[in-house]
């Protein structure tokens, strides 16, 4: 099986990172190296035509001494010049002996035929003339005459020296790119440390997290992305230790509340059985025993429905329906648990009738635990007010209750789910299970509104939520039923 040599991101990084400088330095090197050398051989050509120039202006002259000047330019300028008649016959001048087996190739080894139609008195370059090279060459050629003869004047120069700058320009640029790749190395080493480390530590974090350990956090500067994922992870920990804290809170107390109600039944029972509770007796016990089997039962319903809400297992059946009569309706079963408590009710509506769109039964529910939670939480003789009332498309009820009100710093979590703002373990008459305002904020939100809570100690509750105002369009249907799971 073939290795992987790049495993990790950083390794990733930094391979790509000097392979693309030295390619790029390489590339840019090796482009200015040919223009350069381009540029070189333009200018060499121009001083070869020079040359022909001077020589066809001698030849024009006419003079005895143009055969020296011609071997002059030849020989000082280190170029083989050739002339060439209209009977092709070569006359050619050099210095350098190496220019010897130049001179002497047959005029069909060369390109003089081309040469012959292209050639004009202002001159061209060309490097194919010659077909047999012993090194390269460079040819400057124009046509020349005077009163005797015409012909055409060649002047040939050797590039071997302009090929070796250039081979010295390619070595340099994969030197330069050869140090770039070093310098980059380590540039990319220090970037890609700087990038990854943060993921480093964010894996470690995570890793903690799966195994339970809430308490670490990643270390997070600056405002890129990988701070502000630092920052979300660290919140989401915190979110997540806190949950664990109200989790295990919860186990607790649920744990006590049932074992409690088991414990005492049990003890009852055994003893109506063995003989210990007189007959005489049994009806106060099993009476003592139907309410704690009443009271988990309701602590498992509510288990139960948190548990289908969340899950979105619950179906929705939406209708248009007077929430003012719903009010009305869910009081009555309250009616004898207010005379009870010597309590006050207020009832304000805006309007006699309000009609809204949503699920009648679970808004009941919220209803129900609302009230319920604001009965449990009142001392005697104080008063409970539900009101509602309509803003364009939004209907608010409101739920306010004159009771012990709710410590500032449980306010934020009274939706928590398992959160209890009463911490002791032991059973008391308002003591609930931590999930009848948790299943409120679910139904409310499966409904696309939200709820709001204002509390204060010792000056009660206020829990406000809103509803979708019914259109006249939907009133005017049979009800606009519509099913959302």
């Amino acid at each position: 099986m073939r290795r992987n040599r790049f495993r990790s991101i950083f390794s990733r990084m930094m391979f790509m990172q000097c392979i693309t400088v030295a390619a790029a330095e390489l590339l840019i090197g090796t482009v200015l190296a040919v223009i350069v050398y381009a540029g070189r051989i333009g200018e060499y050509g121009s001083q070869l035509n020079r040359y022909a120039q001077n020589a066809r202006a001698a030849i024009a002259s006419g003079t005895d001494d143009a055969k020296e000047h011609l071997r002059f330019i030849a020989a000082d300028n280190d170029v083989l010049v050739e002339r060439i008649g209209t009977h092709d016959d070569v006359a050619a001048y050099y210095g350098d002996k190496r220019w010897e087996a130049y001179a002497s190739q047959p005029l069909a080894d060369t390109g003089y035929r081309t040469v012959l139609l292209d050639a004009d008195p202002i001159g061209s370059t060309t490097r194919s003339y010659f077909r047999r090279k012993e090194f390269p060459v460079l040819t400057a050629y124009c046509t020349v005459s005077n009163d005797a003869s015409e012909g055409i004047l060649l002047v040939s120069g050797d590039l071997t020296p302009l090929r070796a700058s250039f081979g010295n320009m390619i070595l340099w640029t994969v030197l330069i790119a050869a140090f770039a790749l070093i310098g980059t190395g380590v540039v990319s080493y220090y970037t890609a440390y700087r990038v990854i480390n943060p993921f480093i530590e964010m894996n470690h974090a995570v890793l903690c997290y799966s195994r339970g350990d809430f308490s670490t956090r990643i270390p997070v500067e600056g405002k890129d992305e990988a701070a502000q994922l630092g920052k979300s992870l660290n919140e989401m920990a915190e979110q997540l230790r806190g949950l664990e804290d109200t989790r295990r809170s919860f186990v607790a107390n649920v744990s006590h509340e049932l074992r409690s109600p088991l414990t005492s039944m049990k003890g009852f029972l055994e003893a109506m059985q063995d003989g210990t509770i007189p007959p005489e007796n049994y009806p106060e016990y099993i009476g003592i025993v139907l309410n704690e089997t009443r009271r988990m039962v309701t602590l498992v319903n509510d288990l139960l429905d948190l548990a289908r809400i969340e899950s979105g297992t619950i179906q929705l059946n939406f209708e248009v329906f007077d929430v003012n009569e719903l009010i009305r309706r869910t009081l009555l079963t309250f009616e004898a648990r207010l005379i009870e408590n010597e309590m006050e009710m207020e009832v304000h509506f805006a309007q006699e009738q309000c009609a809204v769109y949503a699920d009648p039964t679970q808004i009941g529910q919220v209803l129900r635990n609302l009230i319920d939670n604001a009965i449990k939480y009142s001392p005697k003789g104080r008063s409970l007010s539900v009101s509602t009332y309509s803003m364009r498309k939004t209907v608010y009820v409101t739920v306010r209750d004159t009771g012990i009100g709710i410590p500032q710093e449980d306010v934020p979590h009274v939706f928590d789910r398992f959160y209890k703002v009463e911490k002791a373990h032991t059973p008391a008459p308002q003591m609930g299970s931590g999930l009848g305002l948790s299943i409120v904020k679910r139904i409310i939100e499966s409904h696309g509104q939200s709820i709001t809570v204002r509390s204060a100690r010792n000056r009660g509750t206020q829990f406000t939520f809103t509803l979708e105002r019914a259109s006249a369009s939907k009133r005017a249907t049979d009800g606009g039923k519509r099913n959302v799971s």
